[in-house]
């Protein structure tokens, strides 16, 4: 009977063994899977992937020690004593006396860079290093306006700082324009290099940001030029307007809203930053602007250039036309405004006239191919190190708050000997310009780092596979492996 009662449930007991059999079996294979090589490292990829394909990290952490380093060197030396107010180093002769040595020192690392296609016709407007000369000797005497107390320079280096921020627009607009590069990437890039050193240089000296005023102008100038042509592209891409339509309507409303801020009370938002960023802004409220424009116009110029000097036709005509022009503008600019000795009086009128001497500036400088060719390999120097010089100047080449002088060698004080006061000088540069030169190359460390770090994360957030990148590295260790058929080419 019982064995009766049972023969109904044996159909369902085997169907229920058959499954627990079947179970059993797939987790085995799945254990076996997890055990095997290949699934170890798709795990690895799954649970540590970022960390592993960011080869930059201990670049990234050994660049960090570096900065802590700079910043403590900063410290000590924005502290540092003794020292004597820096209006009690007021002296003219010793600051243009250095601008003649520096003079004899750009002459003396006088270089040509000649074409490598000697039959080409182009020339190179404003070519890199020679964009670094320019910035290194105006990076100089902004240094030593500073330092020497310079008051009667005031307007020409009203004129260098708004050069700076010109740079910023032209130099934007001209790679956006060709790249069309508005990622994240390159956002992060351009904040890291501009802001990263300056914010932990300005935390761990306990000064005001208002201080590297040129940081906050040269960051907003990016975004400025980032937005116009990001305008301008859609313009072009979505709107169907053509390359100059989309440029010229992208570039006015910038324009237009640069006027309905800085024109209007609306300007008076900044001073919920600080008296200071309000004015600095004012100051150099249309220098980005007119930088994109002449980013603009860039194309125009460049061909001007290849007809007046890249021809092989001498035409001295053109060359000195071109020089005096330029020097007229100069000189229209110093005996209509720059004469100005009262900076209340000039302040207004500068950022609607620093454009005079700049181009006339860049008139004279590339009056010739032979010119357009040559640089200063000692200002160039100078000039890759701005940023940082700029505002390592406050804390090792003067300290206070930049408002006194540091004192390291005997008798160099405010009523010391001439002599020793200029060697105190020497080296206090030389110390300021050697912790900035390293200052440059771990904030550029932190900026690839970083960047290759946003690049992964970005991956990450696609769904994208990271394991791809190696994909050559492991083709390249299996090749080996391979016997080859054939004897390879040699190379010529």
């Amino acid at each position: 009977q019982r064995l009766f009662n049972f023969v109904p449930f044996l159909p369902s007991v085997c169907i229920n063994k058959q499954i627990m059999k079947e179970v059993e079996t797939d987790i085995d294979i799945q254990t076996e899977a997890l055990d095997s090589p290949i699934s170890n490292t798709s795990m690895k990829d799954k649970d540590g992937s970022i960390w592993t394909h960011w080869f930059g990290k201990k670049e990234f952490g050994l660049a960090q020690l570096k900065v802590a380093g700079i910043l403590l060197i900063a410290y000590i030396g924005d502290r540092w004593e003794p020292s004597y107010p820096r209006n009690d180093n007021h002296n003219m002769p010793i600051f243009w006396t250095l601008h003649a040595l520096l003079l004899i020192a750009a002459g003396a690392t006088w270089k040509r860079v000649p074409p490598r296609d000697s039959s080409s016709t182009r020339v190179t407007l404003l070519s890199r290093p020679q964009t670094e000369e320019w910035k290194g000797w105006m990076q100089f005497a902004f240094i030593m306006y500073h330092y020497y107390r310079a008051f009667s320079a005031y307007n020409f280096i009203r004129v260098f700082v708004s050069s700076y921020v010109w740079m910023t627009g032209f130099g934007n607009f001209l790679y956006f324009d060709k790249k069309k590069d508005f990622s994240l990437v390159r956002i992060v890039s351009m904040f890291i290099r501009i802001n990263y050193f300056p914010i932990l240089l300005s935390w761990s000296t306990g000064v005001s940001l208002d201080l590297y005023y040129v940081v906050p102008l040269h960051t907003v100038g990016f975004f400025v030029t980032l937005l116009t042509c990001l305008l301008a592209v859609n313009l072009q891409d979505r709107a169907g307007l053509g390359y100059w339509s989309s440029r010229i309507a992208a570039i006015s409303v910038c324009l237009i809203l640069h006027v309905a801020f800085y024109e209007t009370k609306a300007v008076d938002f900044l001073l919920v930053f600080s008296k200071e960023i309000h004015f600095r802004f004012q100051a150099d409220k249309y220098s980005a602007w007119i930088g994109i424009v002449c980013g603009l116009l860039m194309q125009k110029a460049s061909e001007y250039m290849s007809w007046a000097y890249g021809m092989g036709v001498d035409r001295p005509l053109v060359q000195w036309s071109q020089r005096f022009l330029g020097i007229g503008l100069i000189m229209l600019w110093y005996f209509g405004f720059g004469y100005i000795s009262d900076k209340y009086v000039y302040n207004p009128v500068h950022p609607y006239v620093f454009i005079l001497p700049l181009l006339g500036w860049l008139m004279v400088r590339n009056s010739s191919r032979y010119l357009t060719e040559c640089h200063s390999t000692f200002l160039e120097f100078l000039g890759k190190n701005t940023l940082e010089t700029y505002v390592l100047q406050f804390h090792l080449f003067m300290n206070h708050s930049v408002q006194h002088i540091p004192v390291y060698l005997p008798k160099s004080g405010a009523d010391g000997i001439m002599i020793m006061r200029i060697l105190n000088m020497l080296l206090c540069g030389t110390v300021f310009v050697s912790v900035a030169v390293l200052a440059r190359k771990v904030t550029v460390s932190t900026q690839n780092t970083v960047v290759e770090l946003v690049e992964i994360l970005q991956k990450v957030c696609k769904g994208e596979s990271l394991a791809q990148e190696n994909g050559d590295d492991d083709e390249e260790e299996l090749r080996p492996m391979v016997k080859p058929t054939e004897t390879p080419k040699e190379v010529s």
